[in-house]
């Protein structure tokens, strides 16, 4: 077994934690390295949902142990609450099983308050969509070098002089700005320094224990959180994250070379769906839409924002195959599509009078395009108790394969429903 990335293909919401869940059983770490709780990965095993926004999904198999990067940021409120709601389920929390870098940026209240702000300042039309967790500002101080980590809740006078070097620009910007009244050092600094006796126990040097369990013959999976089409520098800017999401950053965002990371499986839904504002060629209006986002249950896990729903683009696709190299995806929720007559796939795009394989790289050039569409002919049959590739009708092998042949990546996994055991293993 080989270490190995798993990350979204598309702008997020691909299912990427049922995957990350369903090989977690066979590695022996699971890694975050970028984002926050921005992200939601939902998992159903056994009949029971979970939704994780921070902690790796792999925390729901015993034994397992699960780290939080240096590349994340890192909201510890959200943290010990969802330590709290696993604990009352009885998953174990215990920091013998879960570490976080202590040189990830810890997520301040004025972050949030700075990122609601902002998004209510800008008119409807330029809205980016946030979640408006306070991520991109935590982002933006940690680039400033005016960021806040996780360790330095250790050191209650370096935390007081950050808050209060933090806040004197702040506190300017606040006002006079966003009309909101100024933050109080004093009271930052006292709901901060109260979470510390929660999280110093699972501050650990998360690269030296990866290194480590490598030399020893153990296996991570570095999991990633939104998706390539979201990436801060290779995505559909500004409609992006604040991080960078493609599979390259694991090494960046845990601390290990990327030459310990071989095997990279890109998540793929069997049809195209994004949250917020933001070009999105092969979206589909009226009631196709609609029946999409109700079967499929489209509805962020963070933020329950309804999601917009497409045909699958293969552009898309292959920017992700290119930026990304994965050595197989995972298809998701294929089942889906069942009962639809046809299937239209976006094949490529036209732009400027000219057919192009790949989103076109100038600024806002994906809103202009338009999709080239092929047909294929639905199936009728419900495919939910399929385990096996055979099992699958004729017409849904065929709309595989030619997923296949688009984008020169095999599906190595086909998901047939949301639970754990509906995964076909090829």
């Amino acid at each position: 077994m080989k270490n190995m990335t798993v990350f979204g293909a598309q702008w997020g919401d691909e299912g990427k934690g049922k995957i990350v869940d369903l090989l977690s059983a066979d590695v022996d770490f699971i890694v975050r390295y970028q984002g926050g709780n921005n992200a939601g990965h939902t998992v159903i095993a056994n009949g029971e949902k979970y939704v994780l926004h921070l902690i790796p999904s792999g925390i729901l198999h015993p034994g397992k142990m699960c780290v939080i990067g240096n590349g994340v940021v890192l909201d510890a409120e959200v943290f010990l609450s969802e330590l709290d709601a696993l604990s009352l389920r009885n998953i174990d929390t215990s920091p013998d099983r879960l570490i976080v870098s202590p040189k990830a940026h810890l997520i301040m209240p004025y972050h949030r308050l700075i990122d609601s702000a902002r998004e209510e300042l800008h008119s409807a039309g330029s809205r980016i969509g946030t979640t408006g967790r306070g991520i991109g500002p935590c982002y933006e101080d940690k680039m400033a070098r005016l960021g806040i980590r996780a360790g330095d809740l250790a050191e209650p006078g370096l935390l007081r002089r950050k808050i209060e070097e933090a806040l004197r620009e702040k506190n300017v910007l606040l006002p006079a700005l966003y009309g909101t009244k100024p933050l109080d050092a004093d009271e930052v600094y006292a709901e901060t320094i109260a979470l510390a006796p929660r999280i110093l126990p699972y501050l650990k040097d998360t690269t030296t224990v990866l290194l480590n369990s490598f030399d020893a013959g153990k296996v991570a999976l570095f999991e990633g959180a939104q998706g390539i089409m979201l990436d801060i520098d290779h995505g559909t800017y500004p409609y992006v994250t604040s991080s960078n999401t493609i599979n390259g950053n694991a090494g960046v965002g845990s601390g290990v070379p990327s030459s310990a990371i071989t095997r990279h499986i890109a998540i793929v839904k069997a049809y195209t769906t994004r949250v917020g504002a933001g070009p999105f060629p092969t979206e589909i209006d009226g009631p196709l839409g609609i029946h999409l986002q109700q079967k499929g249950g489209e509805f962020g896990a963070t933020t329950g924002r309804t999601r917009r729903c497409g045909w699958f683009d293969a552009g898309v696709l292959r920017e992700c195959c290119r930026l990304c190299a994965p050595t197989s995806f995972a298809l998701t929720k294929l089942d889906v599509l069942g009962g639809l007559d046809e299937i239209k796939i976006g094949v490529a795009y036209k732009y400027q009078g000219q057919r192009t394989l790949y989103p076109p790289q100038t600024p806002n050039a994906l809103s202009r395009v338009t999709p080239i569409y092929e047909t294929m002919p639905g199936w009728k049959e419900d495919i939910s108790s399929c385990q096996t590739w055979e099992e699958l009708p004729e017409n849904a092998r065929n709309y595989v394969e030619k997923l296949e042949e688009l984008v020169g990546v095999k599906a190595e996994f086909i998901s047939v429903g949301p639970d754990r055991s509906q995964t076909i293993i090829r």
